[in-house]
């Protein structure tokens, strides 16, 4: 027959008029639920649901302390009480139903006792012949903490549904004289008794009668866990930092809700009044209205121009041009121009150096033996730089006529014509456009160049700029022995993007991001900041790139100065605070004390680490407190890009759009390394979820990325 929709009844005294129901509740110390099916002889008539039954709370109703004399148990609709008559109990794993049996010899009674501290109950009806395949759950210990002490959740009927049920023989209730007590199996506690006394449980008098919360309750209560212990302080410290966040919010609000309350007293007689003041006033309101009209129009003249990220695009070498690590090492063998001791630091630094297989080397340097001419660094200029504007054009629709500030930057190849007037002969640019051609300034000129158009773009309105960064390979490899400058051979890959910026407001809406910081750090003043990068020549008069031991501690330093000044213009209100109060307790009182490091994590969803090195990304990781994710790109375009100098914290961004990670409001944080020594940082905010642009240089690749790296080496591709 089909099922009767349920029906809620009160809460207070139900009555039963099924005669066959089962009982589900679930405990809140307990992870799964528990079901008591109490069956009848004959099927159930109606299906009952209650949120919850006050009664179990009762004291065992007198049918049910009767029954130990011999008295048949019964329930009542006056006393809303709990009995068994002529059936039987089956515990329910998980919600599963035992299958039904016949009505076995009347058992022990039914002791509600030990439901005390149970929540909310639901009854349910069960159809004739309704049922599982039976329950091949093992129960929990609970119920056999139970079983011991003579109250048992599991088929009590026969042997047969014991078995199938999973909790061995049943208690043995059969044969009891009246009065006789009921004897625990072997084994159980010493603590249980025949009426539901659990181990540990409170006892209640109720009139003559005694009894205590289960074992099932005392075995629970054991296992909560200590809250204040398991409190994890960095929950505590960012609550702190959402109200101090928000306190001028939280502020507000009751004043706003004062002048509301204000405003909503107000009589038309009121208005009247004041309407009749203005009139009277005329000549005070036109000096008030000037002077805010004169302040708006100050306001709004002294405001900087917008500078918008239309798009950007990086290159990708062609494939013929990779070179392995098996590979590069063959061809240095092969040019005659390294000893062995200098082959095997190359090799080791290679190994360990986080590149992959992947990277890219110009054409020059795939020859046997090199070909280092300027015609071909100047092949390896225009194939990057073309490459990359080509598809930014592309992308984005803009004519190379309508471009009006050019920068370009590349440190180590500067020809005459320079790199900019390059670009300007390939596209045909206007006459009068701005161009600026930077070099020698290192890994960071890029966050320096997109300063400078952001600076020519706050002048000049209504223009578009383009910052071109790259690094010239061809010219730059060194064939010497000195270790401190082989390190360069084993880095620096070819690479290089292209940027488009705009300070048209119409650009709004389809530009990817809006430059919000540029933050600036040199460190030239020192001598050791000077020398740790320093192009010079070796014994031999064979130029090249020397790396200072110190680089990896003077970079410390420059960080350091730069997110001091950029802290208070992204960290929240909360974490200068903190900041400033450990500044003035270790000045004051201990020198000892250790300086706190704010959380960039709350200023920043995405971070571009400058990919110069395993061991930069390795040290900015540990002193800023990110976690992996945050240095994923950095590691990621290491790994299949190299260090492409300037143009890497471009190739990163790539990465994070490939991954479809970028979502509206996010922040950016670029940050570079260069010579001199320098340090800047470039902040961005998404305006949308950012899709990769096409020929993004991740577009085919992605999915195998991140790889595992294990001291620097790639071990095995995750498909993501």
């Amino acid at each position: 027959p089909a099922r009767r929709p349920s029906r809620v009844l009160p809460k207070t005294t139900p009555s039963f008029s099924s005669s066959t129901f089962s009982v589900a509740f679930s405990s809140t110390t307990s992870r799964s639920p528990i079901a008591i099916a109490i069956s009848r002889p004959h099927p159930p008539t109606t299906t009952i649901h209650l949120g919850l039954l006050q009664f179990l709370a009762l004291p065992p109703p007198q049918s049910s302390i009767n029954s130990a004399s011999g008295a048949e148990d019964s329930h009542s609709p006056d006393t809303g009480g709990l009995g068994c008559k002529r059936g039987f109990v089956e515990a329910l794993a998980f919600g599963r139903h035992c299958r039904r049996r016949p009505p076995s010899p009347p058992g022990p009674p039914c002791i509600p006792g030990f439901l005390h501290f149970l929540g909310p109950v639901v009854i349910a009806s069960r159809e004739e012949g309704e049922g599982t395949a039976g329950c091949s759950e093992d129960l929990p210990s609970a119920d056999r903490r139970l079983r011991r002490c003579g109250v048992t959740l599991s088929c009590l009927s026969s042997p047969r549904s014991m078995e199938e049920c999973g909790g061995g023989p049943p208690l043995k209730s059969e044969g009891l004289a009246a009065g006789e007590p009921r004897t625990p199996p072997p084994g159980s506690h010493s603590g249980c008794s025949d009426n539901g006394a659990g181990v540990g449980g409170r006892r209640h008098d109720v009139g003559s009668q005694n009894y205590q919360h289960s074992p099932l309750q005392h075995y629970y209560s054991q296992r909560l866990p200590d809250f204040l212990q398991s409190v994890n302080l960095k929950y505590v410290k960012l609550g702190y930092h959402y109200l101090i966040t928000h306190l001028l919010t939280l502020l507000l609000v009751p004043v706003m809700v004062v002048i509301l309350l204000e405003a909503g007293r107000t009589s038309p007689d009121d208005l009247h009044k004041l309407w009749l003041g203005l009139q009277y006033n005329l000549v005070g309101i036109l000096v008030c209205s000037a002077f805010l009209v004169f302040g708006a129009t100050v306001y709004c003249m002294s405001r900087p121009r917008p500078v918008y990220l239309i798009d950007h695009a990086c290159y990708r070498a062609p494939d013929h041009l990779q070179v392995s690590h098996s590979k590069f090492v063959k061809h240095s063998r092969l040019s005659g121009a390294f000893s062995d001791s200098a082959m095997e630091f190359q090799y080791k630094i290679l190994e360990r150096s986080g590149l992959g297989d992947e990277t890219y080397l110009p054409e020059a340097i795939h020859q046997v033996p090199p070909r280092p001419s300027m015609a071909a660094a100047r092949e390896e200029a225009e194939m990057v730089m073309f490459g990359a504007l080509d598809i930014l054009f592309r992308n984005t629709g803009v004519r190379p006529k309508d471009i009006g500030v050019l920068v370009v930057n590349c440190s180590l190849f500067n020809p005459t014509p320079s790199l900019s007037a390059m670009i300007i002969n390939k596209y045909k640019l206007r006459g009068n456009i701005r161009s600026f051609n930077l070099g020698g300034m290192g890994c960071s000129a890029g966050v320096i160049a997109i300063d400078l158009a952001k600076d020519l773009l706050q002048v000049h309105g209504g223009t578009y700029a383009v910052v071109v960064s790259t690094e010239n390979i061809t010219q730059n490899l060194y064939f010497g022995n000195r270790k401190s400058m082989l390190i360069p051979n084993c880095l620096f890959r070819v690479g290089g993007a292209a940027v488009l910026l705009s300070n048209h407001r119409a650009d709004r809406r389809r530009a990817k991001y809006r430059l919000v910081h540029v933050v600036r750090t040199h460190r030239g003043a020192d001598d050791k900041a000077f020398h740790c990068v320093f192009q010079e020549q070796d014994e031999t008069d064979r130029v090249g790139v020397s790396l200072s031991k110190d680089l990896m501690a003077i970079a410390g330093v420059a960080l350091k100065t730069n997110i001091t000044t950029l802290g208070p213009l992204v960290l929240p209100i909360s974490e200068q605070l903190l900041f400033f109060a450990t500044l003035v307790v270790k000045k004051l009182f201990n020198n000892k004390v250790k300086p706190y490091i704010p959380d960039f994590k709350l200023a920043f969803e995405h971070f571009c680490i400058h990919a110069g090195g395993r061991a930069v990304i390795d040290e900015l990781e540990k002193n800023l407190q990110l976690r992996p994710i945050h240095v994923e790109a950095s590691r990621m375009t290491l790994h299949r890009f190299g260090n492409t100098s300037s143009s890497s914290i471009w190739y990163e961004l790539s990465y994070i759009e490939a991954k479809g990670r970028i979502q509206r409001g996010h922040r950016i944080w670029q940050i570079s390394f260069g010579s001199g020594f320098k340090c800047n940082s470039a902040v961005w905010q998404a305006f949308r979820t950012v899709k990769p642009s096409p020929d993004n240089p991740w577009h085919d690749c992605i999915h195998r990325y991140p790889v595992e790296l294990v001291d620097g080496v790639s071990q095995h591709l995750d498909q993501q």
